[in-house]
Parts: C-alpha cells; structure tokens; sequence
C-alpha cells in the first residue's frame, strides 16, 4: 500500500512538472531581448515552483549548509550527479546560471527550447579537444554577462555510494578564464533515483564548499581537488 501510495504522488508530481514547463518554456523565449540575468531569475521561477510542488506531493525538501561560501561575482559550480533534482534545485540555491549540457537535451520539447531560450551551453563529449575550446568560449560569454556556469563533472548521475570519473572540463573553463571554483555536495540520489519515478520523502542534504581560487592551478590539480572534496564531503552525507 505504501508503494502504490508513493506512485500516486510520484505521478502527480509529473503531472504538475509537464504544466509547470510549458508556459515556463515558453516564456523563456519571449524574455530572450533581455538581458541574460534578469532572463533567468524570470524562468527560475519555474524551479521554485517546481520544488514547492515536489513538497506538496512528495513530501521530499531540501536543507543546504554552506550559504557563507558563495561569492559575490559570476563563478563556476562543480556539483555532484546523483539525479535529476540537483538541475532543478540549484536554480533555487544559487545565483542566475546556465548549464552545461549534452546537445541532445535542447531536441526535447519545451524543456529543450527553455534550455536553449537561456543560454545553456551544449556540448558534444565526443569532439574532445574542439569540445574544450567551445566551452571555455561560451563560458567566457556566459560569465561576462553576469551568468554563473553549472558543470556536472561526472557527466553522468551516480548511485549512492558510487562516484564516476570526474571529467575536465568544468576545470579547465575555470582555469581558462581564472574564475573561482564552487563545489557542490548532497545525497539527492537516496530520495529522488535514477531511473525510477518514485520520490521518496524526507530532507535533502546540499552543502556548498568554500570557493576554490583558480590562479596558480592547472586544470588537473584543480579537478583534483574538486573531486577530494565533494567524495569526502559526500561520506558524511
């Protein structure tokens, strides 16, 4: 009874993600004239929104520790992928932002046109070095405008308990354009799993790392220490 129970809710929540996204999408396009920060605080919304509804239906919130630690200026959040609910969450966290992302999610409709509509940065993993040399040119464009850049450096959503390869990309960007690094730690994937509908409820742990300066550090050492803090930080959560 309690499972069932648990896809009822799971399943009204995605009902009330589909309606939330189409207008929300929608209105992202039209706020394209305007400048990319007040765009996104405009189709942030949409997260608020959407995190209220996963309270309401699944009964699943968030607590996040380490507020003190976010800079005043554009930087770039190195987070942990354990689900979807960290690419909705930190729009409600942290300043206005892009993502960057695999290419193939900006064909979804609505979802992908939102994405595009606010400036994400898609990226091909299978172009290698070219795909660098891109994401180090729109990240400098992103951050220029104001945008904090959110990397995901596995790539790929891990298991609890699991950790993937920590890709360098999000490194490099940082050492490329000497913009402070933020590392992101939380235990999403216990509640909200990869590959299932089920929304367990309870309290999400988020806690934001000290900002790492990016000068003096090449792109292997900093990826280095990026990945040393948020697994050990991930032990306690």
């Amino acid at each position: 009874m309690q499972t069932v129970l648990l896809y009822v809710r799971a399943w009204l929540f995605y009902v009330g993600l589909f309606v939330l996204t189409i207008p929300f999408s929608l209105l992202a396009i039209l706020l394209i004239p305007l400048p990319a920060v007040t765009r996104s605080r405009w189709v942030s919304g949409w997260a608020h929104a959407v995190m209220w509804w996963l309270k309401v239906t699944c009964n699943l919130r968030y607590e996040v520790s380490g507020r003190e630690h976010i800079p005043a200026t554009p930087s770039i959040i190195l987070a942990k992928h354990q689900s979807a609910w960290e690419t909705i969450a930190l729009q409600t966290i942290l300043p206005p932002q892009v993502w960057v992302l695999k290419r193939e999610l900006l064909m979804i409709p609505f979802f992908g046109w939102g994405l595009w509509a606010v400036g994400s940065i898609p990226i091909d993993r299978s172009s290698g070095r070219e795909a660098l040399k891109k994401l180090v040119n729109h990240g400098k464009d992103r951050l220029k405008r104001g945008l904090w850049v959110v990397i995901f450096p596995e790539g790929t959503r891990t298991a609890p308990g699991a950790r993937a390869k920590y890709h360098i990309g999000g490194a490099w960007l940082a050492s490329h354009t000497q913009t402070a690094v933020l590392p992101v730690a939380h235990n999403a994937g216990r509640y909200w799993r990869k590959n299932s509908i089920l929304k367990y409820p309870g309290v999400i742990q988020v806690v934001i790392g000290p900002a790492i300066a990016t000068n003096g550090l090449k792109p292997d050492a900093l990826n280095q220490q990026v990945e040393t803090w948020i697994e050990t930080e991930m032990q306690h959560l």
